[in-house]
């Protein structure tokens, strides 16, 4: 099955925010198109979010639940918008699995299955 274009159903606008958006760490086409998607537009709108909040409405918006790796690269995402170094996504994974454990899953309705091993 062929790849597909995360930009091909954006309009000109949302593709042009889109690149833009992908000059910030942790942020290729796909996670891009999703920040899109979800009403973001640049690194002062990701200052404003929250990680869950960005999940929770991205599952909503696609009606599954998405890999937790993705709540790890929003959070990456969120604290560098806010003035924190650079970090790759998989320095949230820990944070995101201590949640879990202490019952505050940052998934929330989404949360991970309880076989889940990522």
């Amino acid at each position: 099955m062929p790849r597909r274009d995360p930009l091909a159903p954006l309009t000109p606008e949302q593709r042009r925010v889109t690149r833009a958006l992908q000059a910030l760490p942790n942020v290729g086409p796909a996670v891009a198109a999703d920040l899109v998607r979800l009403g973001v537009s640049s690194a002062a709108d990701l200052a404003a979010r929250e990680p869950d909040e960005l999940y929770a409405s991205l599952c909503a918006l696609d009606g599954r639940r998405h890999d937790p790796c993705m709540w790890d690269t929003l959070a990456a995402v969120v604290a560098h918008a806010r003035g924190e170094p650079a970090r790759p996504w998989w320095h949230f994974t820990p944070l995101r699995k201590a949640r879990e454990q202490r019952g505050d899953s940052p998934l929330g309705a989404y949360g991970s299955r309880p076989d889940a091993s990522r």
